[in-house]
């Protein structure tokens, strides 16, 4: 068993609500591609698209020490990855509906909304997401000083 897997079978258990499917492939995809020395700190999965309807395109989206990661298993053949280096993360937003949220990871170059999340994850998505890439961004000296902002 995978360490994504692992780590997604721990979320999905804790925020059951959640719309995956083949959740133990779409991890695969991001095992074959963790680097060495790369660590995985926080897992979650969803649905890429705009549309609460569409509950087949399935991703798993990991953040790891070095970079976020965004991927899915194709049903027959190959499969789709991206990685966003902390660099190209812009923002994050968040929308809860009555049963479901959805994330938007807002990049340089796109936006990536994760649907059919369960509400009660949101709170720990946001919090995991906001601690690890500000650690991220000041790590790599993306932050401003904040002593050159103030007047």
């Amino acid at each position: 068993m995978g360490k994504v897997y692992t780590f997604l079978k721990q979320y999905m258990k804790k925020f059951p609500m959640t719309i995956a499917w083949r959740i133990k492939s779409h991890s695969r995809v991001v095992d074959k591609h963790l680097n060495d020395g790369e660590e995985v700190l926080y897992v979650f999965a969803g649905q890429k698209n705009d549309s609460w309807v569409n509950i087949f395109n399935t991703y798993v989206i990991v953040f790891t020490n070095k970079r976020i990661i965004v991927a899915t298993k194709r049903v027959l053949f190959g499969y789709f990855f991206k990685s966003i280096t902390p660099d190209m993360y812009n923002d994050l937003t968040i929308h809860r509906g009555l049963i479901w949220g959805s994330i938007i990871l807002d990049t340089v170059k796109e936006v990536i909304t994760i649907t059919n999340i369960d509400i009660n994850a949101l709170d720990d998505i946001e919090t995991n997401i906001t601690e690890i890439m500000l650690k991220h961004k000041k790590e790599f000296g993306i932050l401003m000083n904040s002593k050159s902002t103030k007047k």
